[in-house]
């Protein structure tokens, strides 16, 4: 037996469960690790609405980490280009906020070092970093809290919304149907795009590729799939797709789907996408249809349709990533503890899924997904 390695694996099991003991009923230390835009702005959001105290910022690139430091407002941040180094700091929640193709090594790295996660959809880019993401999450430490930014899950309008659904207000669901088009500005040249071939260059440009970032459906349409899978019960069987790119876009990204998933007991769930839209217009949101109604869901707010003139309509008071962050803090904070990661993990199949429709101009069913 190697004692070094075994007192060595002794003092960061203890290190670690004195961290969580210090976050309970105090104000927690976060750090960021991936400090482009999204990873700023969530920091943020937990720095200004919540108890906890952003410490540490982790990025490869000194201008990021400038950067993020300057928007967070932060005065005296521990700075680190080794994820490791910050996760070993003493630090008692992590933020990743890095290219998806990174998000398994990542939180395999938080969670070995003892770390609450609050980790940026989607889990990967395809179905292995999936599972991958579903075996970590199985083997954590109970006591860990892991996270991921499905915003919609916590915001006060979904919350409301969800329970009207529960209550039987609508009758039973027959159709989900989720709508998210808006506008992404398309290459600056005529140029062919060429995919990065270092490792440096893939991180940079992560999210123009479908295999760094899993296109259109599974980085930015997962969060409306997620909603769908939540509304109608759970994933689904199979689905059927179209989609591909009708203009020139900055890497090999899709700018349109449509696809048709098929919910056990025949229910329906349908998901259109597209970054087709001119600038500055933006249409996301989620529709549920039951037999004596309609509950419509969005980031800004909720309505319940009873009949022509007869409908409930709530605006969300704030925005939904702030509920988010609050409740992680919150969770870390008491000592209440949420495991999330395979629930996100299978919101994340159900995108891939879908892709894997649209590229098989077929229908294919999730077994199917699975084991390929």
């Amino acid at each position: 037996m190697n004692m070094t390695l075994t007192r060595r694996a002794a003092l960061t099991a203890i290190a670690a469960s004195t961290a969580r003991a210090s976050a309970v009923n105090s104000a927690p230390t976060v750090g960021l690790l991936g400090a482009g835009g999204r990873g700023t702005f969530v920091a943020g959001l937990i720095a200004k609405h919540t108890p906890a105290r952003v410490v540490a910022l982790c990025d490869l690139f000194d201008e990021k980490l400038d950067q993020a430091k300057r928007s967070i407002g932060l005065e005296n941040p521990a700075l680190y280009k080794d994820l490791h180094k910050m996760l070993a700091s003493g630090i008692d929640a992590v933020v990743i906020a890095t290219p998806v193709f990174l998000h398994a090594d990542h939180l395999e790295a938080a969670i070995k070092a003892g770390k609450h996660i609050y980790i940026e959809k989607p889990a990967a880019a395809d179905v292995e970093g999936c599972k991958r993401v579903m075996r970590l999450a199985d083997g954590a430490d109970r006591k860990l809290n892991i996270s991921f930014g499905f915003q919609r899950r916590y915001a006060q309008v979904y919350l409301n919304a969800k329970r009207m659904a529960d209550s039987g207000a609508i009758g039973r669901i027959h159709m989900g149907f989720a709508r998210f088009i808006k506008n992404v500005p398309g290459p600056t040249t005529s140029a062919k795009p060429v995919p990065p071939a270092t490792g440096i260059d893939k991180i940079k440009e992560w999210v123009k590729w479908k295999d760094l970032s899993g296109d259109l459906i599974v980085e930015n349409n997962v969060h409306l799939i997620d909603v769908l899978n939540w509304f109608l019960g759970g994933r689904p069987l199979s689905a059927v797709g179209s989609g591909g790119a009708t203009k020139p876009t900055r890497g090999n990204l899709s700018d349109h789907n449509l696809v048709a998933f098929e919910y056990p007991h025949g229910v329906q769930g349908q998901l259109s996408g597209a970054t087709l839209a001119p600038p500055g217009y933006r249409d996301v949101v989620e529709q549920f249809f039951g037999d004596t109604g309609v509950i419509e869901t969005s980031e800004n707010h909720w309505r319940h349709f009873r009949a022509p003139g007869q409908e409930t309509f709530e605006k969300s008071p704030r925005n939904i990533a702030i509920d988010s962050v609050a409740a992680f803090v919150e969770r870390v904070r008491t000592g209440k503890v949420e495991n999330t990661a395979v629930r996100g993990a299978e919101s994340t199949l159900t995108a891939i899924l879908g892709r894997m429709a649209i590229e098989r101009r077929r229908e294919v069913a999730w077994d199917e997904m699975m084991k390929g």
